[in-house]
């Protein structure tokens, strides 16, 4: 039996951007990840770990991290350069061990926004020596990561039957310290180019491919393989490898060789390359909408637990978005990934697309370490998304209304707490279907009854579209349910109680009364209560939150008229949830009484603090006017007119020719009113000559009489 000894003097193994990387036991690893030129300036660093949904907040996880750029940085068993011309920054692990196996992120840090990362899973083969039988069935054995202590006497043989005595030297050699990285699409010839020092001018050349516990020979002057060949370029000191009509299962380690003429039995690894593999399985085109959302399904059922990834071509593909973590949806800058390993797809939200967002992606999956294949997806961004607000009260119903292109399937969705937008499937929705008139689109109306507090939020119509290995729901209107509470009433000095009933699902949550807005960015808020039963005062407030009933309570004491307006009740998750909101209507203590004759005319004014909410309604109660009262913009009688004084915080209702049946209660201002009782008269009341004569027109209307 032939004895052939396979020594590595040089392996750098793992050079990646994402994906997998092997490393040795003992000896080192570089994890190389790019980046976006913008963010030169930004610190880089490396972290192990699964990533959590909160990063910026509850990972402190970096093994190294530097601001310096093109220059090496150390930390332990760690070094780090930035290489600012390239936008690619390297991590050296070294001296590795068993323990190092495991997920890795490449980090940017964005300081105000958040954090960019690209996953690395490394795995640590332990042991430098691998001994097996080749398919010519001769004992080889493989050593990596040699170094001088490695250089000895050596016994090697079969157990009880033979064994050979060999020495090993190790010599220094300054030449081809590279490990190369090639990506190549299926089909595709390849070429990479191996250097060697003059010493092996004159060697064979061959070139190796690692296995997962064993090394073939791919290519020598005595074992040709038909797609490979090397070419021998003395003058340079380089052999060319081609590779025709690649397949997925070229993907791999390749190690450049020489063989020893002095020694028959070595071999010299002087270089490693590894070749990656990406099969291209089809293109796909859909449309979006600026400002709307998109959810793309990637489907791989046959690698349902496999890495999987959607990255943008035009930036070279150097930041790949993958969850990170299975069957769980994880944020990733602006879009959110759902790893579904039950049916092999990979989820893919786009929750606010912008016009920069257009282009073309690859949505792929990891073969293995060096196979991926992927689905190209070229993103086209439309007009602007259609948004609509709808409001209803508690208990209510709503229609819904979206208009959807014809030949595409209707996808109805709310989003939840991560802004991710779910299918509705409920009893409680009903679906109706019908044609536009120039049957270029339908009219798609989804009906919600007996409204509860669940059902308010964010809602969107889209359109679905499915291809051979993408499905796309494309959401063009945004919806936003808001819940009326009935309107709080109440007279100056004295209180209002605001109640506010939630969602059970956010009993631990803190809670907010907001006046006017409750958004993050034009915010007054008014109190918030903590994550559990307590009572919380802010001057005139209190608010109480009673986890049980899964209500909170606004107490305002001595009322005034900056009291009056819209209050939100909103939930504080990462964001403000308020889409609960009522009126509170402060009344003013002096009501106005008036007394007229059919066909006077009558001048009224009232005092207002909220120029966008005026109103003028007749109504038994003040309650009324929020819902079922006349307010001017309702009124279909020309006899009433308005006109507005906005720097005197006045605005006058003017009514001509009153009749016997414009008698009654009106309320006259915003949310901060005044009573005012209107008493019309016939004119038989009073003989021709004794008839009251006017002497003044406005809130106080005064009367000459004559006894």
């Amino acid at each position: 039996m032939k004895i052939i000894w396979t020594f590595t003097l040089l392996m750098i193994p793992g050079v990646v951007s994402s994906g997998s990387v092997t490393g040795y036991s003992g000896g080192e690893v570089n994890i190389t990840c790019k980046y976006k030129k913008e963010n030169t300036a930004n610190a880089k660093y490396l972290c192990k770990g699964k990533k959590p949904k909160k990063v910026k907040t509850e990972w402190r996880c970096e093994l190294i991290k530097t601001e310096k750029k093109d220059e090496w940085v150390h930390s332990g068993g760690f070094s780090l350069y930035d290489d600012t011309r390239a936008a690619v920054f390297t991590v050296t692990i070294r001296n590795l061990s068993e323990q190092d196996s495991g997920t890795y992120h490449c980090g940017v840090d964005k300081t105000t926004k958040k954090d960019s990362y690209t996953e690395v899973k490394l795995d640590i083969i332990t042991g430098r020596f691998t001994l097996f039988c080749n398919k010519y069935r001769n004992l080889m054995i493989y050593i990596r990561e040699i170094n001088h202590q490695d250089a000895g006497a050596y016994r090697i043989g079969v157990e009880g039957k033979w064994f050979i005595n060999m020495t090993m030297n190790v010599e220094e050699d300054s030449c081809c310290k590279l490990s190369k990285r090639l990506m190549v699409n299926t089909g595709e010839t390849v070429t990479f180019t191996c250097e060697y020092s003059q010493n092996h001018i004159n060697n064979v050349k061959i070139i190796f491919k690692e296995r997962s516990y064993s090394v073939d020979m791919m290519y020598s002057a005595w074992n040709k393989e038909e797609r490979f060949n090397i070419s021998d370029d003395r003058d340079k000191n380089i052999f060319n490898v081609r590779i025709t009509s690649v397949t997925p299962d070229d993907g791999g380690v390749y190690l450049c060789g020489v063989w020893h003429y002095r020694h028959p039995y070595s071999y010299s690894i002087i270089n490693t390359v590894q070749l990656h593999i990406n099969p291209k399985v089809g293109v796909s085109r859909v449309s979006g909408y600026s400002g709307g959302g998109l959810m793309i399904k990637c489907e791989h059922p046959q690698y349902k637990t496999n890495l999987k990834y959607v990255c943008k071509e035009s930036d070279g593909c150097s930041e790949r978005k993958s969850p990170g973590v299975q069957d769980e949806w994880m944020e990733n800058g602006d879009v959110s990934l759902y790893d579904d390993t039950r049916a092999g797809v990979l989820m893919v939200f786009f929750r606010e697309l912008k016009a920069a967002d257009a282009g073309t992606y690859r949505c792929g999956v990891n073969v293995s370490h060096y196979t991926e294949t992927f689905t190209e997806l070229q993103l086209n961004i439309k007009h602007d998304a259609a948004f609509v607000t709808e409001s209803t009260n508690l208990g209510g119903e709503v229609s819904i209304s979206c208009q959807i292109p014809e030949g595409y399937e209707v996808r109805f969705c709310k989003e939840d707490d991560n802004h991710i937008c779910q299918n509705i499937s409920s009893s409680k929705v009903t679906q109706m279907n019908g044609s536009s008139e120039r049957n270029e689109e339908r009219v798609f109306t989804v009906s919600i009854s007996n409204v509860s507090v669940r059902d308010a939020g964010v809602y969107w119509c889209g359109a679905e579209t499915r291809d051979t290995y993408l499905t796309f729901i494309s959401l063009t209107t945004k919806i936003q349910l808001n819940l009326i509470m009935p309107p709080v009433v109440s007279h100056e000095g004295e209180s209002a109680e605001i109640i506010c009933p939630y969602d059970s699902i956010y009993k631990s949550k803190p809670k907010s009364l907001c006046k006017g807005k409750c958004s993050t960015r034009d915010r007054n808020t008014l109190s918030e209560t903590v994550r559990e039963e307590k009572e919380t005062k802010t001057d005139r407030l209190t608010l109480n939150d009673n986890v049980t009933a899964s209500v909170f309570t606004g107490t305002i004491t001595g009322l005034t008229a900056e009291d009056a307006g819209k209050y939100w009740c909103a939930v504080t998750l990462e964001r403000d949830l308020n889409y609960l909101y009522t009126h509170l209507m402060v009344i003013m203590n002096e009501e106005l009484n008036l007394t007229k004759y059919e066909g006077d005319d009558v001048s009224i004014q009232c005092k207002h603090h909220d120029e966008d909410q005026k109103s003028f309604c007749k109504a038994h109660e003040a309650s009324m006017c929020v819902k079922d009262g006349d307010s001017l913009e309702t009124i279909r009688d020309d006899r009433f007119s308005f006109s507005d004084e906005a720097s005197t915080g006045v605005f006058t209702v003017n009514i001509t020719d009153l009749r016997e049946e414009d008698s009654g209660i009106y309320w006259c201002g915003a949310h901060f009113i005044t009573k005012v009782n209107l008493t019309v008269k016939k004119d038989s009341v009073f003989p021709s000559n004794s008839k009251p004569q006017k002497t003044g027109e406005g809130s106080e209307s005064q009367f000459d009489c004559e006894d």
